[in-house]
C-alpha cells in the first residue's frame, strides 16, 4: 500500500506541469560511420552538443540512433525477430550494452559543455508487442522535463511480449515520444539535406522535398529508398513511416542535415534551414 501511495504522489506530481517538449532526433549516421563497427565521431557528437548548449531551448528531448555502433551486433544475432535460439541472447544483451556504450560517448559531451542530461534507457521503460510499442512509462520523462533536465535516449534492444525481445528504433521512439509528451515538434537530425525522391547519394539530380503534408508523405511512402543491407531498422524508409502518427496528430516535423555544423542550433532556434518540413496539412 504504501508503494501504491508514494507512486500515486509520483504521477501526481508529473501531472502539474505539461511541457510542450522538441523531441530531437540524431541519427546513427550522424554520430558514427556505419561502414564500421565501434567507430563513433566524437568530434561530431561534440560539435552537436556546443550547438544545444548555444540555443539554450527549454523542454527538449534528444533520442540518437545507433548507426555503426548498435546495427551489425543486431544484424549479426537477428535480434529484430526476436528469440529463437538460446546464443542470441547473448546477442540481446550485447546489443543492449553496445547501445550504453555509444550514449555515454554522447553523454561524456554533454557533461563536456554543463549541460543537465541524464541518460534513459529505453528498454527499463519500454515494452513492445510484435515490434510495436505496447508500455511505456512516462513518469521519469515527464519529471526530468519538470526540473528542466535534458532526457537522452536511443534506440535499444527491448523485450517484447510475442516476440521475447526486439530492436525498438529511435525513428519509432521519436514519434512515440512526441504524442506522449505532446511535443510542439520533431527534429530529424540524418546525414543528407532531407527527404529526396531517390537516393541522392547515388543520383545527381535527386530532388529534395522542401515541404510534405501527411497525405503526400503516405503517398512518398511507396516510393521511397529502401535501406541498406546493415539497417536493422528501416532506414529511411522506417522514418518517414514513423513519423506518420505524430504528424497526425498535428506535430510538425523537420528533417535536416546533422553533419553540416550549426544547422541544429538553427533548427533548434526556429531559423530557416535546408530540409524537410512535413506538417498534417
Amino acid at each position: 500500500m504504501e508503494e501504491r501511495s508514494q507512486l500515486e504522489k509520483l504521477m501526481k506530481v508529473s501531472e502539474l506541469k505539461e511541457p510542450k517538449p522538441t523531441i530531437l532526433k540524431v541519427g546513427g549516421s550522424v554520430i558514427t560511420d556505419k561502414n564500421k563497427e565501434l567507430d563513433a565521431k566524437t568530434q561530431v557528437m561534440n560539435r552537436l552538443a556546443e550547438e544545444i548548449q548555444q540555443a539554450k531551448i527549454e523542454n527538449l528531448v534528444v533520442v540518437h540512433g545507433g548507426g555503426g555502433f548498435g546495427h551489425p551486433t543486431a544484424q549479426k544475432y537477428n535480434i529484430k525477430a526476436g528469440l529463437k535460439e538460446e546464443n542470441q541472447k547473448v546477442g540481446f544483451a550485447e546489443t543492449h550494452h553496445i547501445m550504453t556504450m555509444l550514449n555515454g560517448l554522447f553523454m561524456d559531451a554533454f557533461m563536456w559543455h554543463k549541460i543537465p542530461a541524464v541518460s534513459v534507457t529505453p528498454s527499463s521503460c519500454i515494452i513492445t508487442e510484435n515490434g510495436r510499442i505496447q508500455y511505456f512509462e512516462y513518469t521519469l520523462m515527464k519529471m526530468l522535463l519538470q526540473m528542466d533536465f535534458l532526457p537522452v535516449l536511443y534506440g535499444d534492444a527491448v523485450l517484447d511480449t510475442k516476440l521475447g525481445f526486439t530492436i525498438l528504433s529511435g525513428d519509432q521512439l521519436i514519434s512515440r515520444l512526441a504524442v506522449g509528451l505532446n511535443a510542439e515538434r520533431i527534429i530529424v537530425g540524418v546525414d543528407v539535406d532531407g527527404l529526396y525522391n531517390c537516393d541522392p547519394k547515388a543520383e545527381k539530380n535527386a530532388k529534395l522535398f522542401a515541404h510534405l503534408t501527411l497525405e503526400e508523405l503516405k503517398k512518398l511512402q511507396k516510393k521511397t529508398v529502401k535501406p541498406t543491407a546493415c539497417d536493422v531498422t528501416g532506414g529511411m524508409f522506417g522514418k518517414i513511416a514513423e513519423l506518420i502518427p505524430a504528424i497526425e496528430h498535428g506535430i510538425s516535423a523537420k528533417i535536416v542535415n546533422a553533419t553540416k555544423p550549426n544547422h541544429i542550433y538553427k533548427v533548434l532556434k526556429g531559423e530557416d534551414v535546408q530540409g524537410t518540413l512535413i506538417e498534417k496539412e
